[in-house]
């Protein structure tokens, strides 16, 4: 049989599940590994039955209990971020303080000066959702190379994300039009990967027009814009 690396990672977190659970069963608090696995474990067993998002986080919440970790392991899991596969595409579910919110003064802790404050969305564009299945954009997706079942203008979403907390995303069902806040993406400004339009740098001489030409082979909608 053969496996795909994404395959592999979740049989191998399928394991460290299963063993955090043989040790549970028999007693045993469990240390910041096993219950990190039984966590993300449950997330992805819940998107797999068809459970949305939200029910994936429920989920994941009520992996474990407070009582059931060693002292200070609540302390050193703030949050688990796993990537499960729904019904309608992988999504990334963060959850937040899964064993409790721990001690203030626990192990680990690191006190830090407030993040600064995102920018205002830079503007907004209409997206419409032509498939008939649903489809999902997360925060950090270079909007531009977004489903090419989705309708938008392609060259006004060129170096843009959505301005939506970071991990979230939004969801257009079949047929559904939604306008959405946009900002640009911030940093070095490349982006690799995503639809593969780009794989390099946004602000090069060229680069917009050569990735207008290629969705628009690849049958990107509003491209041709």
């Amino acid at each position: 049989m053969l496996l795909t690396p994404r395959e592999i990672d979740r049989l191998l977190l399928f394991q460290a599940a299963e063993l955090a659970r043989a040790r549970r069963a028999r007693g045993l608090l469990l240390n910041a590994p096993e219950a990190i696995a039984l966590v993300a474990d449950a997330v992805c067993e819940a998107a797999r039955d068809g459970r949305d998002h939200a029910g994936a986080l429920a989920a994941g919440l009520a992996a474990v209990q407070p009582d059931e970790v060693l002292p200070g392991t609540a302390d050193l899991v703030g949050h688990v971020e796993v990537e499960a596969l729904f019904r309608d595409g992988s999504r990334l579910v963060v959850v937040p303080a899964p064993l409790g919110p721990g001690s203030p003064d626990g192990p680990g802790v690191v006190t830090a000066a407030p993040a600064p404050a995102e920018p205002p969305p830079a503007g907004q564009i209409a997206v419409r959702n032509t498939a008939d299945v649903p489809i999902a954009v997360t925060s950090h997706w270079h909007l531009f190379e977004a489903n090419r079942r989705l309708d938008l203008d392609r060259r006004a979403a060129w170096g843009m994300r959505l301005a939506i907390p970071t991990g979230s995303t939004i969801r257009w069902a079949p047929g559904e039009e939604r306008t959405v806040p946009i900002r640009p993406i911030a940093g070095a400004r490349i982006a690799m990967g995503f639809g593969g339009l780009v794989n390099g740098p946004l602000d090069a001489s060229g680069a917009l027009d050569r990735a207008l030409e290629l969705a628009a082979e690849r049958g990107y909608l509003g491209a041709a814009r």
